[in-house]
């Protein structure tokens, strides 16, 4: 792990995180600045710096897809993005983004674009996650 990574002081504990899912690999939490309702970030707990640096990169997918699919499911979306950026922080990170009919992004997700949702929302929302 690197030490002055954030997803990394995650990982340790250092900073909470609203988690979603936990396995010995894989960690997903919600996004602090969330896009739209639900959306979580998946992450290595083995610090990579890119997404396909992470050895296992099918397995690491099929963790995305399972948060995915446990979003649609909890909120409704019609369909999920997975966007993998990474220039953002400097350790793998699959956004995954519930996409809704009214949320506020066109055809693409626009990273600039977020919601509000307070500490207890943020709270209730991780809690509807069934993985």
């Amino acid at each position: 792990m690197a030490e002055n990574c954030v997803f990394c002081k995650i990982v340790r504990g250092e900073i909470p995180c609203y988690k979603v899912y936990e396995d010995e690999d894989f960690l997903a939490f919600l996004d602090v600045k969330p896009l739209t309702k639900g959306n979580a970030l998946v992450i290595p707990k083995k610090h990579y710096r890119w997404v396909d640096d992470v050895p296992d990169f099918g397995e690491y997918f099929e963790v995305a897809r399972k948060v995915g699919q446990a979003t649609k499911k909890a909120f409704g979306a019609e369909f999920i993005s997975y966007i993998t950026i990474g220039l953002e922080v400097s350790h793998a990170h699959i956004r995954v983004v519930p996409r809704y009919k009214d949320d506020k992004h066109g055809g693409l997700v626009t990273l600039e674009v977020t919601e509000d949702f307070s500490d207890e929302e943020m709270k209730d929302i991780a809690k509807k996650f069934d993985i």
